[in-house]
């Protein structure tokens, strides 16, 4: 990968070089999701399609917590880096790793035994909860490869590279939507083919991601060796990744309670509102990716002491993602009942 040097030279096409493909990665991730949305939705029932649509907000609140603590490794990672201090941004990285993996093995045994209690909870229709709790299970399974990419895409972000995970993403996007097709198509599956599909995509990702790791692909060296929790830093992370988590956590909050409520309006509405989820979450991913590109270049700028160009990196991310979400957002207006017959 070519490093984007983020203590010089002009913000304006630096902070758009990170910005775009994260935009990207999450609104294909979101097409990718809508994919299953549609084949259990064309080839299984409505039914179906409202179980997945109703565990949303559920998954959120799950991971929500873990990816602020990836956006604190990310700041560290990118610290580090700014003040050339390679040999902690290293041990961040593999600081990071480890925690990914470690907290997506508790969330998964943790979910499996609150599973059926919290979507009852949530009034989820009883002619789909059985479908629901089961697509639930099988997706928890994934918990570990899915945090382990978001933090390995924050170490590769943290150098200027939101493109690597982007082609992962894009690799792992297509076998999901192939083996949707296959295990509900060929195999007769339902709600638990596409979260299989789900689990083995996030694989592949992840794996290839750690991969690139393994082999050099960015600045920082991953060696297995090397593999440790170091708590100085691991606190670090916390102290800047938790805020952030609590405060998503906050919002999955809401949708929850927001969800029930659609939940109990029976299963035609959840299905709607499921479908309708999907456009909605695309403006928020192309507004977020601005935050997060200025959360990385603003953590390098820190590292390497020039408030200035933190202040300046502030003021471009604002405007520059005031234009193109307010974009992306009239478009989806605009387009909103085309998208959703589609």
């Amino acid at each position: 990968m070519k490093k984007i040097d983020m203590t010089h030279g002009s913000l304006w096409d630096k902070i758009l070089m990170i910005a775009l493909p994260l935009a990207a990665s999450g609104i294909l991730q979101q097409l990718f999701n809508a994919a299953d949305v549609a084949v259990v939705g064309q080839f299984v029932g409505k039914e179906a399609m409202a179980a997945v649509g109703a565990n949303a907000p559920v998954v959120n609140i799950l991971i929500t917590m873990f990816t602020g603590i990836s956006l604190g490794a990310n700041v560290v990672i990118s610290r580090y880096t700014g003040r050339k201090d390679k040999e902690n941004a290293e041990n961040a990285a593999h600081t990071a790793i480890l925690v990914a993996v470690i907290s997506g093995f508790f969330i998964l045994v943790l979910g499996q035994c609150i599973a059926r209690i919290t979507l009852e909870m949530m009034s989820v229709p009883d002619d789909c909860l059985d479908m629901a709790v089961l697509y639930l299970r099988v997706y928890l399974c994934g918990m570990p490869v899915i945090f382990l990419y978001n933090f390995e895409a924050a170490i590769f972000q943290s150098q200027g590279d939101t493109k690597t995970p982007l082609m992962c993403l894009i690799i792992s996007g297509i076998v999901n939507v192939i083996l949707n097709l296959f295990f509900v198509i060929v195999i007769g599956m339902t709600v638990n083919g596409v979260a299989l599909a789900t689990v083995i995509s996030n694989g592949i990702s992840s794996m290839l991601l750690f991969a690139f790791l393994l082999k050099g692909k960015t600045p920082l060296t991953i060696e297995k060796q090397r593999f440790r929790i170091h708590a100085d830093l691991l606190k670090e992370m916390l102290q800047i990744g938790l805020p952030a988590g609590l405060q998503g956590m906050v919002f999955s909050i809401s949708n929850i309670l927001i969800q029930s409520a659609v939940n109990s309006l029976g299963t035609d509405v959840v299905a709607g509102s499921s479908a309708a989820g999907n456009l909605e979450i695309i403006g928020y991913f192309v507004v977020n990716s601005f935050s997060q590109a200025c959360t990385t270049i603003i953590g390098q700028n820190f590292g390497a002491n020039q408030p200035e160009r933190c202040h300046k990196t502030l003021m471009i991310s604002l405007i520059e993602s005031w234009i193109v979400g307010g974009t992306v957002s009239f478009l989806i207006m605009a387009m909103s009942h085309y998208m959703v017959d589609f």
